[in-house]
C-alpha cells in the first residue's frame, strides 16, 4: 500500500493506493481519498515530487546504463543527432520533448504510450486536451525511430527513445547532460480519458525553458480570483508587459509567450531569479514563496546554478522509471504511432 498526501486548496488529502511491488510495472488500479487534518506546510510541487521519489523507489524497473551497449551501439547518438537537428530549426522543439517524457511517465508509466495515434474507435492521450494541441515534438521521435531502424530493427523502443530525447533536450538547452537508464518497452494502450486523471497539471509545473499559451495564465491579468482585477503578487511592469502580449479582447487563442522571457530557450535558473522578483508566470510558481521551506528552495537554486542542474538531472532520472515495461512486458514498437 502507498499512501501520499497532497495539498490541496489549504487542505490536505491522502491518496491510497495498492502496488504490485513484485512486478516490474506499477499497478494504480485505484484510489482511496481521505482528507487529513494537518497544518498545512508544503506545496502541491513538493508533493509532485515526492510521489515521483516513492513511486520510483518501488518500482523494480530493471533498466541499466548502457542497455544497447551490444545491441545497437550507436543508439543513443542516432538519438542526440535528431534531437539536435530539430533544435537547430525550431529551440522550442527542446521544450516539447522535456514536456513529452513528463506527460508519457505520468500516465501509465514511460512506455510511450502519449505517441500512440487516435483510432476510430478509440481516442488516445495525444489527442486529450491535456495534451492536444500543445504537446510537440513527435516528429522528432519518428525520425529518430526511423533511423534507428535502419540500423537496428526491432531493438530499440520508443520509451526509450523519449527519455534520451529529453535528455539531450536539456543538455544542448545548456543544462546537465545525464545518464539515462534504459531497457523501456512500450505499452499497447493509450486512453485520453486517462491523460485527464493522471497527467500532472500545465499550471503546477516549474518551468525553465519553453512557452505557455496566454489562456492558461491570462486570470492573473483581467480576473484574479474572480475580482476583474489584476493578480496583486505579480510584478506591476512584468504584468504590464504580459498585457501587451495578451490582450484581454485577444481573439486568437494560439497566442503564446516565454515561460522565463529572460532566457527562454536556456535550461539554467533564471526560472527561480524571476520567482524572486515576483515575475512567476503561473499562480503556482508565485506560491513557492509562500512558504518558508518552498522559498528557501527557490532561493537555493537561484545561488547556486550547479547544484539545481544536478538535482534537475537526478530527478529525470527517477521520474524516467516510473511504471517502466521491461524483460517481456509491453513490445518494442515497429512505429511508435501504431501497436504492433
Amino acid at each position: 500500500m502507498l499512501a501520499v498526501s497532497i495539498l490541496i486548496s489549504g487542505e490536505f488529502w491522502r491518496f491510497s493506493t495498492t502496488i504490485n511491488s513484485s512486478s516490474s510495472m506499477l499497478i494504480i488500479p485505484s484510489f482511496e481519498v481521505q482528507q487529513m487534518k494537518m497544518s498545512p506546510k508544503w506545496s502541491v510541487h513538493v508533493f509532485v515530487i515526492l510521489i515521483v521519489v516513492l513511486l520510483c523507489t518501488i518500482v523494480n524497473s530493471q533498466l541499466q546504463v548502457g542497455f544497447y551497449r551490444n545491441s545497437c551501439s550507436s543508439a543513443e547518438l542516432i538519438v542526440k543527432d535528431e534531437v539536435r537537428k530539430s533544435v537547430l530549426k525550431d529551440k522550442g522543439v527542446a521544450a516539447g520533448l522535456v514536456r513529452m517524457h513528463f506527460h508519457d511517465c505520468f500516465v501509465r508509466g514511460c512506455d510511450a504510450s502519449v505517441l500512440i495515434d487516435s483510432t476510430s474507435s478509440n481516442t488516445a492521450e495525444k489527442d486529450s486536451p491535456v495534451n492536444n494541441p500543445s504537446l510537440r515534438g513527435f516528429e522528432v521521435i519518428d525520425n529518430a525511430k526511423a533511423a534507428l531502424e535502419s540500423v537496428c530493427k526491432g531493438i530499440v523502443s520508443c520509451a526509450d527513445i523519449v527519455a534520451f530525447a529529453a535528455r539531450d533536450s536539456v543538455e544542448i538547452s545548456g543544462g546537465l547532460g545525464y545518464d539515462v537508464p534504459s531497457g523501456r518497452r512500450d505499452g499497447r494502450i493509450s486512453l485520453a480519458s486517462e491523460a485527464l486523471t493522471q497527467s500532472t497539471s500545465p499550471y503546477i509545473h516549474s518551468h525553465t525553458i519553453g512557452r505557455s499559451h496566454c489562456t492558461s495564465f491570462s486570470n492573473r491579468l483581467y480576473n484574479f480570483s474572480g475580482t476583474m482585477s489584476q493578480d496583486p503578487s505579480l510584478n506591476p511592469m512584468y504584468a504590464a508587459q504580459l498585457k501587451q502580449q495578451c490582450p484581454q479582447d485577444g481573439t486568437n487563442p494560439n497566442l503564446v509567450v516565454p515561460m522565463n522571457p529572460g532566457s527562454p530557450s536556456i535550461a539554467d535558473t533564471g526560472y527561480y531569479i524571476d520567482i524572486l522578483r515576483n515575475r512567476g508566470l503561473f499562480t503556482s510558481d508565485q506560491t513557492l514563496l509562500s512558504d518558508p521551506e518552498t522559498a528557501s528552495q527557490v532561493n537555493q537554486n537561484a545561488k547556486t546554478p550547479k547544484l539545481w542542474k544536478t538535482n534537475f538531472a537526478a530527478a529525470m532520472v527517477k521520474m524516467g522509471q516510473i511504471g517502466v515495461l521491461t524483460a517481456s512486458a509491453g513490445e518494442i514498437r515497429a512505429n511508435c504511432r501504431v501497436v504492433n
